[in-house]
């Protein structure tokens, strides 16, 4: 990968330090952090991914009952963590984030594009 000129580099790194003290992005990150080491939240993940292994085993035996009783069991506890409020409100806060970076992104495609123009226009001229 090509190295960036130093100008861009420099606004490539104010930009991000900018974004690191937004307080969008620091809710973000910090609810992140509680469902991330939530152990109840962790529990229900593994037993998410427990049941739908075992439906996945029944599937493949040619069990329907039992599979149809796992993925009720891994619907129950997908219903559970959905309905978890630090799943709720990371939702909410990564919402908040990903609208701020689309912003932020077609904010400087548009810059981007209406300097490209103006050079563009400087030569034909």
């Amino acid at each position: 990968m090509e190295k960036f000129e130093p100008k861009i580099t420099a606004g490539l790194n104010e930009l991000t330090k900018a974004l690191a003290e937004n307080e969008i992005v620091k809710d973000y990150r910090q609810i992140a952090r509680k469902v991330a080491n939530n152990s109840r939240l962790q529990d229900l993940e593994e037993k998410i991914k427990a049941a739908q292994q075992e439906a996945v085993q029944f599937a493949h035996y040619g069990k329907p009952e039992a599979e149809k009783m796992a993925l009720i069991k891994a619907e129950h506890y997908q219903k559970e963590y959905e309905n978890h409020p630090l799943v709720i409100a990371y939702r909410e806060k990564l919402i908040l984030a990903n609208d701020l970076l689309h912003f932020l992104t077609d904010n400087i495609s548009q810059n981007v594009n209406q300097a490209i123009d103006k050079l563009a226009d400087k030569e034909i001229e």
